[in-house]
């Protein structure tokens, strides 16, 4: 599926790119001020340098027009696209000052988001034929939470909370803290906020029960063996009155074992290293030579 910014999402790239050009070219391109026209139009190429899924391509534009307002870059394909290696996604023209200053900002931002994007298709793709879908967590880099999860979205992912304030998810510290136990939590949580998404993190077969009959809409099965998947699978389906609520795999998710995890009936399956360990894709922007 193919994806674009949105109006918040390009409010904020906006303001993100007049600060990552102010820490990268500060006072003032010494090296490109010296040699290069601040006039004279050059143009470049972004090309992929191996197989991955195209994200964030419109930070390109945003960036070069902070430096040159005429600037402007033709898009040879959209956020989402599978890309094949020696593709070329974009072409940017702008005066040679502002192209050359502009290619660490781009590049820095794009081959971020174009490698969380093709990890999320990587682990979606595993996941075919089963109920599982691939969710990223709140382990974001701080300040880029936003365009992390669009990555994730246009590698096939789906987003789990944005952060503390739009759905309920309570954690072993929560209880330890508060000294509920996770049912009274539960309970408290539905008093206070009833219309809210709750997520609820089980550390047993027993807690997940405990927290199905509470009400949470999601269970978290958290750092659970495949066999006890497995029960909490089964004890879920035989119960009419738990058919609504969704479970949920957490930790130690990779590509190597995500496909069996997916395999045990779950609906959810969030993975941290999404954007904690994804590797950025090496992409190229290079100036077209006279």
């Amino acid at each position: 599926m193919r994806h674009r910014m949105d109006d918040t999402l390009l409010m904020l790239a906006r303001q993100l790119a007049k600060v990552a050009l102010q820490e990268d070219i500060g006072p003032g391109d010494i090296t490109g001020q010296s040699l290069l026209s601040a006039s004279a139009p050059a143009t470049a190429s972004i090309k992929f340098k191996q197989d991955g899924v195209l994200a964030g391509i419109q930070w390109a534009q945003l960036v070069l027009s902070e430096l040159d307002p005429g600037a402007g870059v033709e898009l040879l394909a959209q956020d989402g696209d599978r890309i094949r290696e020696g593709t070329v996604v974009a072409r940017a023209r702008s005066t040679q000052q502002a192209l050359v200053a502009a290619e660490r900002t781009i590049l820095n931002l794009l081959q971020r988001l174009c490698g969380i994007a093709t990890l999320t298709a990587r682990m979606a793709e595993l996941c075919t034929g089963t109920r599982a879908m691939v969710l990223d967590t709140r382990k974001t880099t701080p300040g880029l939470r936003a365009f992390e999860k669009y990555a994730v979205r246009c590698g096939g992912g789906v987003n789990h909370r944005m952060g503390l304030y739009d759905e309920a998810m309570i954690k072993d510290n929560h209880l330890y803290i508060s000294g509920l136990d996770l049912k009274e939590a539960v309970a408290r949580i539905r008093r206070q906020k009833p219309d809210v998404y709750l997520t609820a993190e089980a550390e047993s077969v027993e807690q997940a029960r405990l927290a199905m009959e509470a009400g949470a809409n999601v269970v978290m099965l958290d750092d659970f063996s495949m066999d006890e998947i497995r029960q909490a699978v089964e004890m879920r389906n035989q119960e009419k009155r738990f058919a609504r609520v969704q479970l949920e795999i957490s930790g130690g998710v990779n590509l190597s074992n995500i496909e069996q995890y997916a395999q045990t009936g779950v609906e959810r399956i969030s993975v941290g290293a999404l954007t904690h360990s994804a590797a950025a894709l090496d992409i190229s922007m290079k100036v077209d030579r006279p």
